[in-house]
């Protein structure tokens, strides 16, 4: 079952233009207005227009009329299509092989297979809104069975994001008003004299009269909605993307025969990838079916890569998730994401000694979901949370390194644990201590090792002090505790103790 992403973006033609000109004020309402014969209209309007009660479709002297100091500005579509096309594209290196624009202010894409990479749909969703959000750009998005589904309440929720549930499309888009299934503005109006209001009331009216009386289109657009009918996304393709192609006189659908013709595509693309002197680090396989649907697979790399025989292994293992259906008619293959790569010599075993490559694990690793894949790497503090940090698995080592007197635990906690401490102030180790409800007697201890805290960083640490002490409980385990606070001076810290790691 394919899961479609519709993204909404209300105020793209308003933020285009904000960020063309800056010298608009940012709290000026701003819409831009349309025309269409003698008639203005307003085709879109930011947030502080809408806050005063401006809305698309509204006319222009009207609008001009009720708000003082609006900016109106002649709307243009070709640069609006642009600014999307910009979109649609960063979108298709980030989330999905098959991702194409929506015009006017749109975004769509087929997740299918792609979602589980981002955490799961909801996490996948949220993401998605929150990078368009850090851009200045309020954005809608929802994911569903069908393109037309995923559209409608894209423009008719106030959330900023909706997962339909599979197989509950009907359910979903019962309640959605007429203008949602993308019909022409004359079809809208008919339809709303005939008293018909929302999607629902469309789609339980006998198709017969509907269609004698309007013609197939209403039926189209309900049949796409609902999945009756396929609606197939056409990929958005740069002059910049390398993509090579293989269609076929006769339909494949044998494994066997899709690993071959894959393999030959991966070997021309390496060619031209040779040829300007790059690397691939995102290879779209994009599969197309004689009953007009798509599927797409992506395999993506650490680091860039031209290995002809490297990019087939990690296509064909997920071969096993294409499913041919009645057949294949044609096979593309996308460089979506590409880097410069120098060609390197190869190292000799007989000769030198030959370093350990783990980017093939984490390319594996990757292709399966696994996103979380790092390494920890040091940093000039003393402060122990912040003295490590997580980096790229083939980040290049920088050779800072931390000079560190004091042994460190070999299991640090994520957040310090609150304890309870009998101990002598300001400087005597303590006695006993109870973690987790339990009551551990101190026999052995070491410290204090005072930590001040980072006041060139954060001014609250500038008189922040920290003792630390390692410990030995009566069974042998070892524990590294620290008191906040200097044992005498209130503003040092609350003088409560903390445990924050664990000795092998």
């Amino acid at each position: 079952m394919p899961r479609v992403v519709s993204v909404f973006l209300p105020t793209l033609a308003t933020d285009r233009i904000r960020r063309a000109d800056p010298s608009i004020p940012a709290e000026t309402p701003l819409v831009v207005v349309a025309r269409s014969g003698s008639k203005r209209w307003l085709s879109a309007v930011d947030q502080n227009a809408a806050k005063v009660g401006l809305h698309v479709g509204m006319a222009g002297a009207k609008a001009q009329a009720l708000v003082q100091g609006l900016r109106m500005v002649d709307a243009d579509p070709a640069a609006d299509l642009a600014a999307l096309e910009r979109l649609t594209v960063w979108a298709l290196s980030q989330y999905s092989p098959v991702v194409a624009t929506d015009p006017p202010d749109g975004i769509v894409m087929d997740t299918e297979g792609a979602a589980h990479l981002q955490g799961g749909e909801e996490l996948m969703l949220s993401g998605l809104v929150n990078r368009f959000r850090a851009r200045g750009l309020p954005a809608r998005a929802v994911i569903g069975d069908t393109w037309g589904a995923a559209f409608g309440l894209a423009r008719s929720i106030r959330a900023e994001t909706k997962v339909i549930p599979i197989g509950k499309t009907a359910d979903a888009v019962a309640r959605l008003p007429l203008l949602t299934l993308r019909l022409s503005a004359e079809t809208i109006v008919s339809l709303r004299t005939l008293g018909f209001k929302t999607v629902g009331e469309l789609a339980a009216t006998p198709r017969a009269p509907l269609a004698l009386r309007f013609g197939p289109e209403i039926g189209r657009r309900l049949d796409q909605m609902f999945g009756r009918v396929a609606e197939p996304i056409d990929p958005i393709r740069t002059p910049e993307i390398i993509e090579v192609h293989r269609a076929f006189a006769e339909p494949i659908g044998a494994a066997e025969t899709i690993a071959k013709y894959i393999s030959r595509l991966v070997a021309a693309l390496c060619l031209e990838l040779q040829a300007k002197g790059l690397g691939v680090r995102r290879t779209d396989l994009i599969v197309h079916r004689v009953d007009n649907s798509i599927q797409a697979l992506r395999a993506g790399t650490a680091k860039p890569v031209r290995n002809v025989a490297w990019l087939t292994k990690l296509l064909h293992d997920r071969i096993e998730k294409i499913d041919p259906g009645f057949g294949i008619e044609k096979l593309s293959l996308a460089a979506t994401m590409v880097e410069p790569l120098d060609d390197t010599q190869m190292v000799s075993s007989l000769v030198e000694a030959a370093d350990v490559d783990v980017t093939s694990l984490i390319d594996v690793l990757g292709n399966r979901g696994t996103q979380r894949i790092y390494r920890l790497a040091p940093v000039a503090s003393d402060v122990p949370e912040r003295s490590v940090q997580r980096v790229s698995p083939i980040a290049e080592e920088d050779g800072q390194t931390w000079p560190m007197i004091w042994p460190r635990p070999m299991r640090l906690m994520e957040h310090p644990e609150l304890i309870e401490v009998i101990a002598l102030l300001p400087d005597h180790p303590p006695v006993s201590f109870t973690w987790r409800g339990k009551r551990r007697r101190v026999k052995r201890a070491d410290g204090p090792e005072r930590i001040f805290g980072e006041w060139w960083l954060r001014t609250s640490e500038w008189t922040a002090v920290r003792d630390y002490f390692t410990v030995e409980d009566e069974t042998g385990e070892r524990y590294w505790i620290y008191r906040s606070g200097d044992g005498v001076d209130a503003e040092t810290g609350s003088h409560k103790w903390f445990l924050h790691g664990v000795f092998a």
